[in-house]
């Protein structure tokens, strides 16, 4: 999973290399302000447009929020089953005439639900509750919310508010909310057994998830909408299909479409062309060693390097033959070794030109040898 961030984060993606644009596959036209499409199991960045333009990203802030949450019940802060009061400010949030989950003034409700009105209904009101309880107040958890965007490397996102409803200087980007939603899903996989979810009931009143794609895409089990006047219509989504060579995520960022069909429509035309239009490859297994050079001064007389996980591309369709892998290592190496430790770099490349990049690590630790050997081969190094 690290591998695949460090990719996600800037190691290396189809539409960041230049000299491959003109010889990858062309993606449709999407009717929209900016987009991204990511394939996740891989980490590449397979086709945008306007990607790090600043935006504002409506209730697709809420994904941020989602992470804090998911987090604090991780670190076991809060509990499933725990209630929380609503606040008069997370009331009167929830009664602006936007998205709400209509959670009563004064009322306890258990995080579950509260998590379920976040994310299938989108509700303002059930956002600020959960934030009010994981920070303590609204604007402790913005200030986490902005903290958690710089551990992730975020370049064009502030957040103002959890919620997302308008705010001056609340701007997010494709490129970034790809980056959240990645995390998301990677980081907490039970996000997604709330955002599949095609409804929600609550005080009586039951809504629809606003995703229209979980109703017409059996392969689709989420991530949000958004909506404001200023955002138009947006969307993230995620799908998982199967193929002969394993399972493929995709990830797709719609933003600024004309209306709530508009921006499923340009969702699927992006998903179904990603699948269409790109193999994914397996080059290496996960643990497989590419290199065993020599190592001076170790108990060992060689190491194993290769990449922490398997090693996945998305190539154009029917291109994965023509594939070269290089190595390039940080020579001598020099006991001692530790396990993961990067000591050069696997460059994966196409006739089109560079696909991935990523770090060249040792697989199993090679532990320092006794005084004589490293005396040994202290006075070999320095012949050499």
């Amino acid at each position: 999973m690290k591998r695949l961030l460090a990719l996600l984060l800037g190691l290396a993606s189809l539409c960041a290399t230049p000299t491959a644009l003109a010889d990858l596959p062309q993606p449709p036209e999407i009717a929209a302000r900016s987009w991204l499409l990511l394939d996740v199991t891989t980490g590449q960045v397979l086709a945008a447009k306007d990607p790090d333009s600043a935006i504002e990203p409506a209730s697709l802030t809420k994904l941020m929020s989602a992470y804090l949450v998911f987090q604090a019940l991780k670190d076991g802060k809060l509990t499933l089953t725990q209630t929380l009061p609503v606040s008069e400010r997370a009331w009167r949030t929830g009664m602006t005439g936007a998205s709400r989950s209509f959670l009563p003034l004064g009322s306890q409700v258990s995080v579950d639900d509260l998590l379920k009105g976040e994310i299938v209904q989108s509700g303002n009101d059930a956002t600020v509750v959960l934030a009010e309880g994981v920070a303590g107040s609204l604007e402790q958890f913005v200030a986490m919310m902005n903290r958690q965007a710089q551990v992730f490397g975020l370049k064009a996102t502030q957040f103002k508010n959890p919620e997302g409803l308008p705010a001056p200087g609340h701007t997010s980007s494709a490129r970034d909310l790809g980056v959240i939603a990645t995390r998301l899903m990677q980081d907490h996989p039970d996000y997604l057994r709330y955002s599949v979810m095609r409804e929600f009931s609550f005080n009586k009143i039951k809504q629809p998830n606003r995703n229209l794609l979980l109703y017409r895409d059996p392969s689709v089990d989420g991530l949000k909408t958004g909506f404001t006047d200023a955002a138009g219509y947006c969307m993230i989504t995620t799908a998982k299909r199967s193929f002969p060579n394993g399972e493929r995520r995709l990830l797709s960022v719609v933003l600024g479409a004309a209306s709530s069909e508009s921006r499923a429509n340009e969702s699927q035309k992006l998903l179904n062309w990603g699948y269409s239009a790109f193999d994914a490859v397996k080059l290496f297994e996960s643990g497989q060693a590419l290199a065993t050079p020599p190592v001076w001064k170790g108990v060992a007389a060689t190491a194993q390097l290769g990449s922490q996980g398997a090693v996945i591309v998305a190539v154009p369709k029917g291109e994965g033959g023509k594939l070269k892998t290089d190595i390039a290592r940080t020579d001598p190496l020099v006991a001692p070794l530790a396990k993961g430790q990067a000591v050069g770099t696997i460059k994966v490349s196409s006739p089109a030109g560079p696909v991935i990049e990523l770090p060249l690590v040792v697989l199993e630790p090679v532990e320092q040898a006794g005084l004589l050997g490293r005396a040994w081969d202290a006075l070999r190094l320095w012949i050499q």
